[in-house]
C-alpha cells in the first residue's frame, strides 16, 4: 500500500540525486549519511519503488526514480510557492535562496550584495556557490543564476540588472614592445590574455562596433580561467586583455593600462535568470529587486578589483 511520501524525504532525495552520493548530500543537509540513507529507504518504502542504483563508489537514479525526482521538484516548488504567499501577506520572505554565479563576480560584487540582503531580510536564508561555467539553473536546483553576458536560454526568466561592458586594454610598455593594433584583424598576431568565459568560446573574441560586429581568433603566452590574474598580467606588460571598464577603470585611470582600439567593445550585461517556476517566488523577487536597487545606485560605478573567473561573461 502507498502512502504519502513526507516533503522532508523528498527534499532529502531531490538532493542526493544532483550530488550523485549520500554523503556529499548530506554534507549540504548538515546530517549523517546513514540519516539520508534511512529518509531514502523510508521514501522507497513509502512510494513502493526502487529510486536509487547504489554502488560504493556513486549513486544513480532508477527509472521509475527520475519520474519521481521531477515530480519531487514541482512538489517542493508549489510547496516553497506556498509559504512564499504566505510570507507575502507577512511582508516578509523565508527560507533558503539558492544562488549560482561566476567566481570573481560573486566574490567581488554579489557576496557583499547577499550579505546586505539578510541584512535587511532576517527569515532569508541565502546559499551562494560560484563556477566558471554556465549553470543549469533549474536542473542543478537553483533559484537564481547572478550572470554576466547575454547568452540567456529562452525557457528561463531574465532581468537585466545592468549595463556592461567588456574593452581592450594593455600596459604601455607592452604597446611600446609590440605596438599598438590598428583593426580587430591585428589582434591575431599580439599576444592576448584569454580568459575562460562562461559565455564566449575560448580564445574567441566577438566585438561590436556601432552597427559592426566582428569575431577574432586570439592566442598568447598565457591564458586563464580567473579574470584577476589576466588583469595582472596585463599590468606586468604580457599582452592585451579584455575586461569590463568597471573592472579595469583603475589600472586605466592610474595609467597602468591604456584601451587598445577604443572604438571596439564586447557587451557584457548584468542579468538575474530564474526558471519560469519561480515567477511568483517572493524570495527570488526580494532579491532580483534588492540587486536591482544595488546596480541603480552604481554599485559597478566604482572599480571592483577583480571580474573574476569565467564570467558569464565574466564583466
Amino acid at each position: 500500500m502507498h502512502k504519502n511520501p513526507s516533503p522532508d524525504d523528498l527534499r532529502v532525495f531531490t538532493i542526493v540525486v544532483r550530488k550523485a552520493s549520500f554523503a556529499e548530500a548530506a554534507q549540504e543537509l548538515g546530517a549523517s549519511p546513514a540519516f539520508v540513507s534511512k529518509r531514502i529507504r523510508l521514501l522507497e518504502e513509502d512510494l513502493a519503488v526502487k529510486l536509487l542504483h547504489r554502488t560504493t563508489r556513486r549513486v544513480s537514479v532508477t527509472e521509475e526514480g527520475e519520474r519521481v525526482f521531477h515530480w519531487a521538484l514541482r512538489i517542493l516548488d508549489d510547496m516553497d510557492q506556498l509559504l512564499q504567499e504566505v510570507a507575502v501577506t507577512r511582508a516578509e520572505p523565508r527560507g533558503l535562496l539558492r544562488v549560482s554565479c561566476s567566481f570573481g563576480f560573486g566574490r567581488s560584487v554579489v557576496a557583499p550584495v547577499l550579505s546586505q540582503l539578510v541584512e535587511r531580510h532576517p527569515g532569508l536564508q541565502v546559499r551562494l556557490e560560484v563556477f566558471d561555467r554556465l549553470v543549469d539553473v533549474a536542473g542543478e536546483g537553483f533559484d537564481l543564476d547572478v550572470r554576466v553576458g547575454d547568452e540567456i536560454a529562452p525557457h528561463l526568466i531574465a532581468r537585466r540588472l545592468a549595463d556592461n561592458h567588456r574593452v581592450l586594454c594593455a600596459a604601455p610598455a607592452y604597446l611600446q614592445r609590440k605596438g599598438t593594433p590598428r583593426t580587430v584583424a591585428d589582434l591575431a598576431a599580439h599576444d592576448c590574455l584569454v580568459i575562460k568565459e562562461r559565455d564566449h568560446p575560448f580564445g574567441v573574441w566577438r566585438l561590436r562596433s556601432g552597427a559592426q560586429e566582428e569575431s577574432v581568433k586570439v592566442r598568447g603566452p598565457l591564458s586563464a580561467n580567473n579574470g584577476e590574474m589576466a588583469v595582472q598580467w596585463a599590468v606586468d606588460g604580457r599582452g592585451i586583455v579584455l575586461r569590463s571598464l568597471w573592472d579595469v577603470g583603475a589600472q586605466l585611470q592610474a595609467g597602468r593600462l591604456v584601451q587598445v582600439l577604443p572604438q571596439w567593445q564586447q557587451e557584457a550585461n548584468v542579468w538575474a535568470v530564474y526558471p519560469t517556476r519561480l515567477e511568483r517566488s517572493a524570495k527570488v523577487r526580494v532579491c532580483v529587486e534588492f540587486l536591482q536597487e544595488y546596480f541603480r545606485a552604481g554599485g559597478m560605478a566604482q572599480p571592483a578589483g577583480n571580474e573574476g573567473a569565467g564570467d558569464n561573461g565574466a564583466v
